[in-house]
């Protein structure tokens, strides 16, 4: 019996390579059937900005599963990335990107890479929350939850069980961002505690993508945070080979969807000269997901062999090339056929994705203790400290910063402030922040943001300024 897929072809180069990728699978008699969608382009032309029409939510949660070609997003304001929003529309939480190094038949500088990035695939500045707040400043929010950082750890430590990985590395920011990322490495040394089998290391996210630049093939798996996991698994990518080869799998609780990592290329469309292998090893990706791993691997070891022929697209060819058209047959005609110096594949079945989503942090007793008011004003800030503790109501003002440099009550820094400045307020009661807002308001303060400022079980759960 086949197992229903949608397939979207994509833009650019990616109805050619799409077209072979198909191919390959049904020379592989993988057992699927096949429904088209659009996406992206087309649909953005018809005055649908998100790029996805509407009967698409309802057909991907029918089907599970979505093999994409790459998708155009137009340059402009009011148009979404068509990749973001079926990520968080449909809860992808996990980008599971493998990097292999095919030396010595594709050029790389690293042989032996063969790691696997797991990225968390909803939060952080991915959330795509923005504003500007005054005539010089701009806000981007990140946001971490626990929910997201439990998934996808979780998720990263059952992909290493259940593929023989033997190490995890986290990679944070967390000496700076030490609620967000301080969080998620927190929890990460949490979670590898069930998992002792698996070794673990943390690096700060700066020396960990220079390492994995270096040293790429002293990495087994890497779980890290949305916008870090977006930049390393390209640099590793590109230094194992070629970003062309790389596919990847965005895995959720109701579907996935499996795509090669590369973009549309629309200068090289339509000649018969772009590289399917992402796309197909995209396939092989979804194939084990479904538990079709015999045909994972079938389509994987005669892609392998047909690379160690030499028999490559322009993009990585050391001298001959072939074109797109000429490099599926050889595939075509290598299965059943192994790799003979390349590893060939031995693939599991799907992990236990139950696992993965198991909820196991714990909630916790929230306590006020204040507000942060970001205001606007251009002049002394000694001025602005006198009229701020006109309109306490109940508050005290603690401290004025800009920039997260404290600047009152004692001044840090003689470099002229921007024209935000976020004032702390301690107090008690949560009810009063109104009354201060008002005051502040008559005053003819110009507020621009409120955050409230809690602790949980006793923790301070908001950071100090820099100064403090």
């Amino acid at each position: 019996m086949s197992v229903p897929i949608l397939i979207c072809e994509g833009d650019g180069i990616g109805p050619e390579i799409m077209r072979l990728t198909l191919r390959v699978l049904e020379a592989a008699k993988a057992p699927l059937s096949y429904k088209f969608v659009e996406l992206g382009e087309k649909v953005y032309n018809r005055g649908i900005s998100s790029g996805i029409p509407e009967d698409f939510w309802d057909l991907i949660k029918k089907h599970k599963v979505l093999l994409k070609g790459p998708v155009a997003t137009p340059l402009g304001a009011g148009f979404k990335s068509v990749n973001v929003t079926i990520r968080k529309g449909l809860g992808l939480f996990a980008n599971v990107r493998p990097c292999v190094s095919y030396h010595p038949f594709v050029k790389t500088s690293y042989p032996g890479i063969d790691c696997v990035i797991i990225r968390e695939n909803e939060e952080d500045l991915y959330a795509g929350i923005e504003y500007q707040q005054s005539s010089e400043v701009f806000h981007a929010i990140k946001i971490i939850s626990k929910p997201g950082t439990e998934r996808i750890i979780r998720y990263a430590f059952e992909y290493a069980k259940a593929n023989n990985r033997q190490k995890i590395t986290c990679l944070t920011k967390n000496n700076i961002l030490k609620l967000t990322d301080g969080y998620f490495y927190q929890r990460f040394l949490e979670v590898a505690k069930e998992y002792p089998d698996i070794q673990t290391e943390h690096l700060i996210i700066d020396i960990g993508a220079g390492k994995l630049a270096t040293q790429p093939q002293n990495f087994d798996v890497v779980v890290t945070l949305n916008l870090y996991g977006d930049i390393v698994s390209d640099i590793i990518a590109e230094v194992s080979g070629s970003v062309g080869l790389a596919a990847s799998a965005n895995i959720g609780e109701v579907a996935s969807m499996f795509e090669a990592i590369h973009g549309t290329a629309p200068d090289i469309a339509g000649q018969g000269i772009a590289n399917p292998s992402g796309l197909i090893l995209a396939s092989v990706l979804m194939l084990q997901h479904l538990g079709l791993v015999e045909h994972a691997e079938l389509i994987y070891n005669a892609w392998a062999a047909t690379i160690e022929a030499g028999i490559h697209t322009r993009d990585i060819a050391i001298s001959k090339s072939v074109s797109s058209q000429e490099f599926t047959d050889a595939v075509i005609s290598n299965l059943g056929n192994q790799p003979k110096t390349l590893k060939k594949a031995s693939f599991k079945a799907k992990l236990d994705l139950n696992k993965a989503l198991a909820k196991n942090y714990q909630f916790e007793e929230k306590n006020f203790e204040g507000v942060d008011v970001f205001i606007e004003f251009r002049g002394p800030v000694e001025q602005l400290a006198e009229k701020l503790i006109l309109s306490q109501q109940n508050f005290s003002l603690k401290l004025i910063s800009n920039r997260g440099l404290l600047i009152w009550p004692q001044k840090t820094s003689d470099i002229d402030p921007v024209d935000q400045f976020r004032c702390r307020f301690v107090g008690k009661n949560q009810d009063d922040v109104p009354n201060l807002l008002t005051s502040l308001q008559r005053l003819g303060v110009q507020i621009l943001k409120v955050e409230y400022l809690f602790s949980f079980n006793g923790r301070r759960a908001y950071s100090l300024a820099q100064g403090e």
